[in-house]
């Protein structure tokens, strides 16, 4: 809403150690949800800075582009949410595949909130107005099943370049070691579209950045 609104805390610190913003320097807002505001720094304090907010944009189109990856052993999720998050991407799906090797149980809900603060970080540096979700880890079966929309498998057996693309969509890509033959079976039998990445063998961390460079293009 136009007007008065405070900072958080985490957030009145960064402006103030990091950019040294003084009373009556012009800011620039962003809900996550789509909208920019254009605000200006009132009462600076390093716990809590006002600002008064003249203007709110138009609410941008949400994202039509997901990301779902199988879980990895190194914690490299993180890295591919810093990069990817970057593009306008509605979401980053995590998913239990036969192949995958994830944390320990008690370690996944701070893997995801690491994933959201790089998700957050990824905002600011790209100036998007959707911030981009971190889904909690589900089965591949569980998400095929819930996820309405396009799939498109990135495996060495798909095509090199897709004909059309058609929104809503999902880049589906496995773990460590690929998907198993049976999980591409089912997603064959889901109508998914299959896309190969080239003749080289991708990192698992880097898959995820090159499939979407392709769809952007």
């Amino acid at each position: 809403m136009i007007g008065e609104a405070t900072l958080s805390q985490a957030e009145s610190t960064h402006i103030t150690r990091s950019f040294r913003a003084l009373k009556g320097d012009s800011l620039t807002l962003c809900d996550g949800k789509g909208r920019f505001a254009d605000a200006e720094l009132g009462d600076v304090a390093q716990k809590t800075c006002k600002v008064y907010i003249k203007s709110i944009s138009k609410q941008e189109p949400q994202p039509q582009v997901h990301l779902a990856i199988g879980c990895l052993s190194d914690g490299g999720e993180e890295e591919i949410t810093f990069h990817a998050a970057q593009m306008p991407l509605a979401a980053i799906h995590l998913l239990r595949t036969e192949r995958s090797q994830e944390p320990r149980d008690s370690e996944l809900g701070r893997l995801r909130r690491r994933m959201e603060s790089k998700s957050l970080v990824a905002l600011k540096q790209s100036r998007k107005s959707w911030l981009t979700e971190i889904k909690a880890p589900v089965f591949l079966n569980d998400f095929l099943e819930n996820f309405k929309g396009n799939l498109i498998v990135c495996d060495q057996i798909g095509n090199s370049s897709l004909s059309a693309i058609n929104y809503p969509l999902s880049i589906v890509i496995g773990p460590e070691g690929g998907f198993s033959h049976n999980e591409l079976e089912v997603m064959k039998n889901k109508n998914a579209t299959f896309l190969s990445l080239g003749p080289t063998r991708l990192r698992a961390i880097s898959a995820p950045i090159f499939a979407l460079g392709k769809i952007a293009q």
